[in-house]
């Protein structure tokens, strides 16, 4: 009895060892660094903070009430909006460049994306404070702008909501435009050859042909860029001058400044819930085997 059960022992491992050494070191990493720290954000959030700036492990939902304040409802309710503008815009200016670039040769089409990708072989931090240099009143915006005369005093352009919008489209563009590239690159040239000939104009192709065809590559082009967007602290940091609070810098505020660990976990938890409801929104309009392709 005892052989019969070491062998099937040695069966079983024989059989799934080759599973073990691929899957076992991902499930590891995944377990130790994202599945654990994730149970102790959601644990300390319900804990309170102590005079001392520790964690007092009594149970209370006073860092989920205290969110309903109306200074964090404005904080949460500007950065949706600031996401959402962020996710418009990406999603207007990417989608003619990636219907451009999907519509040229394959050779032409990957120097083309390599272009795109260029700003990210520099630092992030690097380029966004290059934007304070611009947006000075002394830079060369302003003294531009007054040379032609188009002003008379120098714009105000630090430290303000339009500078950290810019700032976040300059690092969510290009994840934009290569979902977007991909859904397009794949989109059947027939069909629209053949809304034509039925007599559609281009707008109408374009509205109930390309639109849906390639909605895929819009429905990744937006998780991509309004959840990085929502949680993105560093650039508020670099260009808000802390004048733009977002939920990312309040967050961050709370275990680096204030030491309310419990709250920050409560504002963590709260980010990621936003994030989980607006995919699930997104995967409800297209099919999971699409976004797939798409990433």
């Amino acid at each position: 009895m005892e052989e019969t059960i070491k062998t099937k022992r040695l069966s079983w491992g024989r059989r799934n060892a080759p599973v073990i050494a691929t899957a076992g070191p991902v499930s590891f990493w995944m377990i130790v660094f994202v599945l654990l720290p994730m149970i102790y954000i959601v644990f300390i959030s319900f804990m309170s903070r102590n005079n001392y700036g520790g964690i007092e492990y009594s149970f209370t939902l006073g860092n989920y009430v205290e969110m309903l304040k109306p200074l964090y409802l404005k904080v949460i309710w500007k950065s949706l909006k600031l996401a959402t503008l962020t996710t418009v815009v990406c999603l207007l200016l990417g989608y003619p460049l990636a219907y451009f670039i999907a519509n040229k040769p394959s050779k032409t089409a990957a120097k083309l994306i390599m272009l795109v990708m260029i700003p990210y072989w520099t630092n992030s931090l690097v380029r966004l404070y290059s934007y304070n240099l611009l947006g000075a009143t002394n830079g060369p915006i302003n003294n531009t702008l007054l040379k032609l005369g188009f002003i008379e005093a120098p714009l105000d352009l630090l430290y303000s909501d339009t500078i950290v919008i810019i700032g976040l489209l300059t690092a969510m563009l290009p994840f934009s435009v290569l979902p977007l590239y991909t859904s397009i690159e794949k989109l059947d040239h027939s069909l629209l050859e053949a809304s034509k000939d039925l007599g559609a104009t281009p707008f109408t192709t374009f509205r109930k042909v390309t639109i849906p065809l390639t909605m895929p590559g819009i429905i990744g082009c937006v998780l991509l860029v309004f959840i990085p967007s929502l949680g993105m602290y560093y650039v508020p940091e670099a260009l808000g001058g802390g004048k733009v609070m977002l939920i990312g810098s309040l967050i961050r505020n709370q275990f680096l400044v204030t030491k309310n660990w419990p709250f920050g976990a409560s504002l963590a938890i709260l980010m990621i819930l936003m994030t989980l409801v607006m995919m699930w929104i997104y995967t409800r309009v297209a099919k999971l085997d699409d976004l797939g392709e798409v990433f």
